[in-house]
């Protein structure tokens, strides 16, 4: 698709652990993960005020904004919890 791939322009998707519930947040950025995660750090909407602070656990590089959109979309969905829910396990399990 026209417009869609940039090589100067990363797109992420990004797991982020609350420290105060253990909540998963997955998000969308074209900032890096480590900035985008300082953000919800300062509370930068009301979900991330209720549940900060945040540590950044997962993400995903893509060059294609669609294809990074797609994909926070896939591990929002019924099936992509599932294979979200493997990742984090399988983080956990790392030396």
């Amino acid at each position: 698709m026209a417009g869609s791939y940039n090589d100067n322009i990363m797109f992420y998707i990004y797991f982020a652990r609350s420290l105060k519930n253990n909540k998963v947040y997955v998000g969308y950025t074209e900032k890096h993960p480590d900035e985008r995660v300082l953000d919800h750090n300062h509370g930068s909407n009301k979900w991330s005020k209720i549940n900060k602070p945040f540590i950044l656990i997962y993400f995903e590089e893509y060059h294609c904004k669609i294809d990074a959109l797609s994909r926070e979309k896939f591990y929002k969905s019924g099936f992509g919890k599932n294979i979200k829910k493997l990742i984090i396990e399988s983080l956990s399990l790392r030396p």
